[in-house]
């Protein structure tokens, strides 16, 4: 039987080790000598927004070919949206996608074993299903940023306004 002392000094531990992970892979992939334009996507985070826009946005993409072409698209949307966040929120942002892509914590938070180009549809709606009705508000929170980003980079496109029948933002005289 696990005491309660012995339940919360694993707690701590796993949070020390997650934090330390987590800066050591933030100051690797966006430290100092890094692209000075501010937060954005790198290529591990691309593969993220990639694997999760077709099942956030089922039914509303076109179908494949220009599937490939309409994902990229959003791909360069989350990035512009990123990187017009304010620090603060960048930085949370690109914490979120580091958790997402370093391996040991991807298969222990997100329950995706593979890397996010290899995941099956089937383990990419059970992430998001677990993060959208976790009991913890942090993995909600992660589930609507995400899925804020990226229905937001599709439906911010005017390309994909067509599909809905929008004619755009109406003009001011």
């Amino acid at each position: 039987m696990v005491t309660r002392r012995q339940f919360l000094k694993a707690g701590v531990v796993g949070g020390v080790t997650l934090a330390a992970v987590g800066s050591w892979y933030w100051h690797r992939h966006h430290g100092a000598g890094r692209s000075g334009d501010g937060y954005g996507l790198d290529a591990e985070g691309h593969a993220v927004v990639a694997a999760l826009a077709p099942v956030l946005l089922r039914g509303a993409l076109p179908e494949p070919p220009r599937q490939d072409a309409a994902v990229e698209a959003v791909v360069a949307g989350v990035d512009q949206a990123i990187m017009g966040l304010s620090a603060a929120a960048g930085k949370e942002v690109m914490q979120l996608f580091a958790l997402l892509t370093f391996a040991p914590t991807r298969t222990l938070v997100a329950g995706v074993r593979e890397p996010w180009s290899s995941a099956t549809r089937g383990e990419i709606e059970a992430f998001l299903e677990r993060w959208r009705f976790s009991r913890f508000q942090l993995l909600q929170t992660g589930y609507a940023a995400l899925h804020d980003l990226v229905l937001g980079a599709w439906y911010g496109n005017p390309a994909s306004w067509a599909a809905i029948d929008y004619p755009g933002p109406p003009e001011i005289f």
